[in-house]
């Protein structure tokens, strides 16, 4: 059975809130370098509002605020659904980014089992692997000849790559041999 919290314990608890809140604008004021207020009203007491920091001063704040042109007011005006929005297209890039960090990281894997055992384990029937594996390779091979150059590698901004079977990729079959170490 649950017993309702005493007048007493409500009291303590607003308190707790009003004195948390008040100390959250107070940071917010300082470390910004804004000017704020709150007004707070009671659900006992409509008529009373707790005001920080001080009633003039809170006065002069929203006098301040209702100065300020709408067109002024909405390009500085944040809403929660815009906010949210803005950090969903922002995981979206985040994470198209690491999926093309990934996919060049498996090709560079397949590049190394390739040059270590030979195109035997390579699976010729994936043709998107195929395409990224040869896409992939050039841009090694450029960045290969670039530092050998001594030129500074531009920016490579990472391509979509066709699907379909339409592109022909034309991996070259090379033999190495691995020789021995002689004692």
């Amino acid at each position: 059975m649950l017993l309702a919290p005493s007048l007493s314990v409500l009291i303590w608890f607003l308190a707790c809130l009003w004195t948390g809140l008040m100390k959250k604008i107070s940071e917010i004021t300082v470390l910004c370098g804004i000017d704020a207020c709150a007004v707070v009203y009671s659900p006992d007491l409509p008529n009373k509002a707790e005001v920080w920091p001080s009633e003039s001063e809170a006065r002069s704040v929203i006098s301040k605020f209702n100065g300020v042109s709408e067109a002024e007011k909405r390009k500085k005006m944040f809403c929660q659904e815009s906010f949210i929005r803005q950090r969903i297209d922002k995981s979206k890039e985040q994470l198209k980014k690491l999926k093309n960090e990934n996919r060049k990281r498996e090709i560079d894997l397949l590049m190394c089992e390739y040059l270590t055992h030979g195109a035997n384990n390579i699976n010729s029937n994936n043709m998107s692997y195929l395409k990224d594996f040869s896409f992939f390779t050039d841009q090694n091979l450029d960045e290969i000849r670039n530092k050998i150059t001594g030129r500074q590698p531009q920016e490579v901004i990472p391509q979509t790559m066709p699907q379909g079977d339409q592109a022909q990729v034309h991996v070259p079959k090379t033999n190495f041999s691995r020789k021995k170490k002689l004692n």
